[in-house]
């Protein structure tokens, strides 16, 4: 009898045990086609829930069990598990759906990334991601988000910004862009830039006067395209991680021609025992929706002597010509 009653509470435990990874995905709006929000749900808990079982037992992703996901995103996945597994730590996500203008998109999916390796920045870190799917439902992407705050700033800008589908494809690969980094994309990063791209980056330069005062300033490096790539590949290789983040987001149409867009962010950027934050603007070239272009990358230090660089000092649209 007694090892009846063992048995019974050793098969409960695995069963709360197996519960406790499932997910599951709600739509709560934005779908009138229940077909395809019943996909969409069905698609995101299958994911979620293959993604904590991977993560507990300490394999790779089992694409198979997350039902029909295409190569390209089982790569970008697999690329970023590689940098730093995570894990959904919710067991149930009621979350709105956005229509976008090739398909569906949610937003606010709870990650708890789990890096391996260098453990100085190794502590486990909350992120969100996002979803976009197809007119038919299908996963075409996935990605690490943005704040829901900030792309709700952008989408809902009347100032530059008239287009509403043009703001949330500018979002898209901004959110792209960044994931880009911290799955060591380097591939995606070299084809997003263009051939003739600028890249200018700036760092603090210390003076030590004879007077006995330092002063400093900002000193910028121009590089090529071709510089840039062949010194990120480096970085990537020394690192085992790799975290970038977008904390603050604005974005300006040019006035004259209406594919180009300056977006000027503020970036946080930490690899192994290095750590900075400062402004990264991008000049997007969107002629090609399917394919489109930085011309120009800037990075400059948010900070200056102890003061925030100000704004006015900070690389826009206005400071290139197209």
């Amino acid at each position: 009898m007694m090892k009846k009653i063992l048995l019974i509470v050793i098969v409960a435990l695995f069963a709360i045990q197996s519960r406790a990874d499932n997910v599951t995905f709600t739509v709560s709006d934005g779908i009138d086609n229940a077909g395809i929000k019943s996909k969409i749900e069905s698609e995101v808990s299958h994911m979620l829930t293959e993604i904590n079982a991977a993560q507990e037992a300490g394999r790779s992703l089992n694409f198979s069990a997350m039902g029909n996901i295409g190569t390209r995103v089982q790569q970008s996945m697999a690329m970023l598990w590689e940098n730093s597994p995570f894990v959904c730590t919710d067991e149930e996500i009621i979350e709105h759906c956005l229509t976008t203008g090739t398909g569906y998109q949610v937003r606010n999916i709870p990650l708890m990334m789990k890096p391996t390796g260098e453990r100085e920045f190794g502590e486990d870190e909350y992120q969100e991601a996002v979803i976009s799917f197809d007119k038919q439902g299908n996963v075409e992407s996935f990605y690490l988000s943005i704040s829901m705050n900030l792309y709700m700033n952008v989408i809902k800008s009347n100032l530059e910004l008239t287009d509403l589908r043009r703001r949330q494809l500018i979002l898209d690969y901004v959110e792209q862009f960044r994931t880009a980094y911290n799955q060591k994309d380097i591939n995606f990063l070299n084809q997003v830039f263009s051939d003739d791209a600028l890249i200018i980056t700036g760092k603090v330069i210390t003076t030590k006067h004879a007077e006995g005062f330092t002063s400093q300033k900002i000193q910028y490096n121009k590089q090529s395209k071709e510089q840039y790539i062949k010194n990120l590949r480096g970085v990537f290789a020394r690192n085992s991680y790799i975290k970038v983040t977008f904390d603050e987001i604005e974005v300006m149409r040019h006035p004259v021609n209406p594919n180009f867009y300056g977006v000027t962010l503020l970036q946080g950027w930490t690899s192994g025992k290095y750590h900075d934050d400062g402004y990264l603007f991008l000049l997007w070239d969107f002629t090609n929706e399917d394919a489109p272009q930085i011309h120009v990358r800037t990075w400059q230090p948010d900070k200056i002597g102890g003061k925030a660089l100000p704004k006015d000092e900070v690389f826009s649209l206005s400071d290139f010509d197209i």
